[in-house]
């Protein structure tokens, strides 16, 4: 078994945010939300940057015991081609969107690199920021990603604990803890602009994820310092398989988590998805997250169809997918809540030069 990288296991910059998030900490949640809340207002102001996913395709080779498409699902499986990724992009456009996440489940000969890289060309044609979530690529690869139009990419650890991967990972490609783990830095040699991490709450001890996602993030920092971070922190919501979290997240130590990472990475991107409440969400802008989806759609496409949907029952059932969401509002609705905070919603505060490869970021 390969051995894990030192940075992984070092535990001395992790003072700071261990202490927060300890059990026996002394300070109080209301202080560390005023604390969040004041950096915030000084590094990124009363603003909200959104996007919205669009899933490319529910096709995987993986096994993954917490995913809705995870291969062994009878979920039906289908993929956007051209003319619909085109539609797709159309209808987010009319919301307003402008920055754009594509997903693909893990490499498989239905959707393989190829797929992506053309999937990538025809967003970048329509849309000024667009980002992937995918499987694990090579630095080539990256490169002629960015070459396309992609400036970032988001992949999740899922968890840091080997051991639990091992068993949470049945079969497949991503079964292999390394070659994920070494992922982002792959995207960045590659000329890809900015790498979004994250766990999936509730698969693993939460604290000891934290803590190993605060020194992932270190490391990228220190070695490609000019590159864009983001931090993502997403809970389990229910999903085809039934698959149950043996380690809960409530409210109150997710809203620790988000204030204890703002105040120990005060440049960083927070981010928080629509497997929030409305409640939820309302709650943490402005007071540490700087960026969240609206109107997402988990399965193959959506918008399209839930644009052209003229009842309820299929709107509804237009959004059975990978898992569900929770915060369903509207993005009218959404920018009328931040905007009832004085959070001003942000679609674009970029220009598509933007876009496009980048000399190598490590210094």
């Amino acid at each position: 078994m390969q051995a894990l990288p030192e940075w992984l296991t070092d535990n001395r910059e992790t003072g700071t945010l261990a202490t927060l998030l300890s059990p026996a900490s002394t300070r109080p949640l209301e202080a560390l939300a005023a604390e969040s809340r004041a950096i915030t207002m000084r590094r990124f102001g009363r603003t909200m940057t959104l996007y919205a996913p669009l899933y490319l395709s529910n096709y995987c080779s993986s096994g993954c015991a917490y995913c809705g498409f995870a291969s062994d699902r009878k979920t039906p499986r289908r993929r956007l081609e051209p003319d619909d990724i085109r539609r797709e992009l159309d209808a987010l456009k009319k919301l307003g969107i402008s920055d754009i996440l594509l997903l693909t489940g893990e490499r498989t000969a239905a959707a393989d690199f190829d797929y992506l890289q053309r999937s990538v060309a025809i967003a970048a044609e329509k849309m000024q920021k667009v980002s992937v979530e995918a499987f694990p690529m090579s630095i080539a690869e990256y490169k002629t990603l960015a070459d396309c139009g992609c400036t970032g990419i988001t992949i999740y650890q899922e968890t840091y604990n080997r051991e639990r991967y091992e068993a949470l990972h049945r079969w497949g490609p991503k079964k292999d803890f390394i070659d994920r783990l070494e992922t982002p830095a792959r995207a960045l040699e590659g000329g890809i602009k900015s790498v979004g991490l994250g766990v999936l709450l509730g698969l693993s001890d939460p604290v000891e994820d934290a803590m190993s996602l605060y020194r992932h993030i270190r490391y990228l920092g220190r070695t490609y310092w000019r590159a864009g971070m983001s931090l993502s922190f997403p809970r389990m919501r229910p999903q085809t398989g039934g698959y149950e979290s043996p380690f809960p997240v409530d409210d109150h130590l997710l809203a620790r988590m988000i204030f204890a990472f703002r105040i120990a990475l005060p440049d960083t991107e927070l981010v928080l998805s629509t497997r929030e409440s409305a409640t939820f969400r309302d709650g943490m802008a402005g007071l540490g997250i700087t960026r969240m989806s609206i109107e997402s759609r988990t399965t193959v496409g959506g918008y399209y169809d839930n644009e052209e949907a003229t009842d309820k029952t299929t709107k509804e059932n237009s959004d059975q997918g990978q898992f569900e969401i929770c915060d369903d509002r509207t993005a009218k609705e959404f920018c009328a809540a931040l905007r009832s905070q004085n959070i001003v919603p942000i679609f674009k505060n970029w220009e598509p030069v933007y876009n496009g490869p980048s000399l190598s970021l490590k210094s």
